[in-house]
């Protein structure tokens, strides 16, 4: 197994893991969730991070049957779980299905093959085509990653992959900039990267060419085709992180707490912290930020009236960022708190 040249993830890279130790830790931790909260509904689960794939499908059943035994999942709870090419074929898809799950997000992220090899991917074009064929005929719901702005890239590039990916019959996407991060392959390297005005452009370019609308700074989606589960994590909804590394923001007793699955942290957090992290979070959405009590707290209303250019008010009491205002997002943020 391998990371990618850019990836920042908790993982660990092992060449015959210990599935069985795994999903008995999942479990443990369910059961301890569903002591402290109780038999709390639930609507949707996400199975993302490393690369979910590789786990094999006897325990990805044993996770949710237990899910189901511990909790009251929704009866459109929304199950998804993230693939790489190369990682699953038709039969272990099917079998992810006859589990529960009920949508895949798949790691494409080029659509050539040189770039997958820079980007360090095991995959190729071919591979990453075929299982997103097989995924788009099944009764489920269809997702895919592409990273953009690696060196060399212009509009042109970008234009050019936009129309490629409307051809693929999707109905949701997400078009990711490549961030260089510390501690990485490639934030070992000094690679020439576009300037911020050329990724200003090649954002904007993913917005006139795409054929799906933008209903976050890098997610597309058809009307009613959303990830669910993200749109609540952004809208500030409390989740649960289960497994090393997994962050959640759980509310207990009108107290809400950081965590992280494993037993990792758990610790309160203010309010005001909380209002911020659904502050940055939700004006990442169209939709904006919804102005409860808390949020209201700590923004600055007068900016948002001296700048209707940057930010607006919606009819369903939120604070949306326009088209300019999402292209200096996190300096509008900043100026917006208090």
């Amino acid at each position: 197994m391998s990371k990618c040249n850019y990836c920042a993830f908790f993982s660990r890279a092992c060449a015959k893991p210990d599935w069985e130790t795994y999903t008995k830790n999942i479990k443990e931790e369910l059961l301890y969730w569903s002591k402290v909260l109780g038999r709390i509904n639930v609507s949707t689960v996400f199975f993302g991070g490393g690369t979910p794939s590789l786990m094999p499908t006897a325990s990805f059943s044993e996770i949710i049957a237990d899910i189901y035994k511990l909790f009251e999942p929704t009866g459109d709870c929304e199950i998804s779980f993230e693939a790489n090419p190369g990682t699953i074929d038709e039969k272990k898809l099917d079998s992810f299905i006859a589990a529960g799950a009920n949508r895949i997000s798949i790691g494409i992220q080029s659509l050539d093959d040189d770039k997958l090899k820079f980007l360090g991917r095991r995959h190729d074009t071919k591979t990453a085509l075929k299982i997103l064929e097989t995924a788009l005929k099944k009764n489920i719901r269809v997702s895919a990653d592409f990273i953009y702005g690696l060196p060399g890239e212009d509009t042109k590039y970008i234009t050019q992959l936009c129309k490629d990916i409307n051809r693929l019959g999707l109905t949701h996407c997400s078009l990711y900039e490549l961030t260089i991060e510390p501690n990485t392959p490639f934030g070992r390297q000094n690679l020439q990267m576009p300037s911020n005005e050329e990724m200003a452009d090649m954002y904007l370019a993913i917005s006139e060419t795409l054929g799906l609308p933008r209903y976050e700074v890098s997610n597309y989606a058809v009307n009613g085709q959303e990830c669910r589960h993200n749109l609540n994590v952004w809208d500030g909804a409390p989740y649960i992180g289960i497994g090393k590394g997994a962050a959640g923001r759980v509310l207990i007793d009108n107290q809400w707490y950081e965590q992280m699955g494993g037993g990792e942290k758990f610790e309160k957090i203010s309010d005001e912290t909380r209002a911020e992290e659904r502050l940055i979070t939700g004006l990442r959405q169209t939709r904006g930020v919804y102005l409860d009590n808390n949020v209201k707290k700590i923004i600055n209303m007068d900016y948002v009236q001296k700048h209707p250019d940057l930010l607006q008010q919606t009819s369903d009491n939120r604070i949306a960022a326009t088209k300019n205002g999402i292209l200096i997002l996190d300096d509008l943020i900043l100026n917006l708190m208090r």
